[in-house]
């Protein structure tokens, strides 16, 4: 089970994720991520976040490849981004 919060600074969409997030949310991330953010700059607060699966991992690691900024990010996930 997932949660998503929104707000914005600056321009920037902050979007607050927390729960556990597992591949099969994925689509469903990406789907918000596109009409949530419209052409603005995103940002992923990662901080709530208690537990994902490798999938969402790529994901994470794909998102920040495009320029979608992870805050907060808790240190188990970044490790496993950088080592992907």
């Amino acid at each position: 089970m997932w949660k998503l919060q929104k707000s914005s600074d600056n321009g920037l969409l902050v979007m607050v994720l927390s729960g556990q997030l597992e591949a099969d949310q994925i689509e469903d991330l990406k789907k918000i991520f596109d009409v949530e953010s419209s052409g603005r700059k995103l940002a992923l607060d990662l901080r709530e976040v208690k537990l994902v699966d490798q999938e969402v991992v790529t994901f994470l690691a794909s998102c920040e490849a495009d320029g979608i900024r992870l805050d907060n990010c808790p240190a188990y996930i970044r490790e496993w981004i950088n080592r992907r």
